[in-house]
């Protein structure tokens, strides 16, 4: 081979390598908790932050889709701030995780949010009320 191929090769190469090194390190979100949080905030930088909505801490303004409330894993608490509307399952004492950075003026500024739910089923009725039994015997047709 010529050694200009070789020299070309090596470049090509690590100019991927670069360009991919690069790629992972900025799309890499870190998982933290309030109290990691607030040990060491860097503002920019982005994050994971998982917590309990604290009760009492959430207000919604439906009209200008601001909405704020205070994240908490029992030992630090973190204000987060966040423009738009809530997931549904959101909800003061549950569990959410909101992806976003930390603000220099002290809070954290979420870009989505993600509501944690619990992952056991529960049937919607009752199995021993009359009006589930009532719907079985019309879904037989049999009229037992």
């Amino acid at each position: 081979m010529k050694p200009k191929f070789l020299v070309g090769g090596v470049v090509i190469l690590i100019a991927l390598g670069y360009m991919i090194w690069a790629g992972v390190t900025q799309s890499a979100v870190y998982f933290v908790t309030p109290t990691e949080l607030t040990a060491a905030p860097v503002a920019g930088k982005a994050y994971r932050l998982g917590g309990l909505v604290a009760p009492g801490s959430l207000k919604w303004e439906p009209r200008t889709l601001d909405l704020s409330f205070t994240l908490s894993d029992g030992t630090a608490t973190v204000p987060v701030r966040h423009k738009g509307t809530p997931p549904d399952l959101f909800g003061e004492s549950r569990g959410a995780v909101v992806e976003g950075s930390w603000v220099a003026d002290g809070y954290f500024r979420a870009t989505l949010i993600m509501a944690k739910h619990s992952e056991e089923y529960k049937a919607p009725h009752d199995s021993s009320a009359a009006g589930y039994k009532e719907l079985i015997k019309t879904l037989r047709g049999d009229g037992r």
